[in-house]
């Protein structure tokens, strides 16, 4: 079966052309469209819907940077076991509840300056570490970029507390 790079043409790699992943998609879902079989027998129809549905599956994969880098450690290997692989570095635990008691005692004071200023933090560090898991993937140290996108699970998780704790302030 045919991995969602080879799907699409494109190489194996973190750096995808955003034009030619959507030109490509385009022309799959061109050919496998459920309208392009109205008069198919049924059988017909459903490997059309299979392959509509995977195409689809594959362009979200490969058009989220963060899903690209977890489905390439995966393609080499290294599965990320986001359930039971919750091991982090110090320095990143350490870092973590730093910005959770930012987040705690601004919560506390409705200090919504403090509360601005934290998402941006959180912000450019996601950034960062993004960049980082790619040339991770690029030098293919797949293990150091698997941690990087599990690192990346739990700063998304932080930045939702940090905009909802926004939002309340707004309402």
């Amino acid at each position: 079966m045919q991995n969602h790079f080879e799907l699409f043409n494109l190489p194996q790699r973190f750096a995808v052309d955003a034009d030619a992943l959507d030109a490509a998609y385009r022309d799959v879902q061109g050919r496998v469209h459920p309208d392009r079989f109205v008069n198919a027998t049924d059988a017909e129809k459903r490997v059309a819907m299979q392959w509509a549905t995977r195409a689809n599956e594959a362009y979200q994969t490969l058009k989220n940077p963060q899903k690209r880098a977890a489905y390439l450690c995966e393609l080499n290997g290294v599965p990320l076991d986001m359930e039971s692989n919750t091991a982090m570095p110090v320095e990143f635990l350490m870092q973590q509840m730093e910005w959770r008691e930012a987040l705690d005692e601004a919560r506390a004071d409705r200090d919504a300056g403090a509360l601005e200023a934290l998402d941006h933090k959180v912000t450019m560090d996601r950034k960062a570490r993004m960049m980082a898991v790619g040339q991770h993937l690029d030098a293919e140290e797949y293990t150091l970029a698997a941690q990087g996108v599990r690192a990346l699970s739990f700063i998304d998780k932080f930045a939702e507390e940090v905009r909802s704790a926004l939002d309340a302030l707004d309402s």
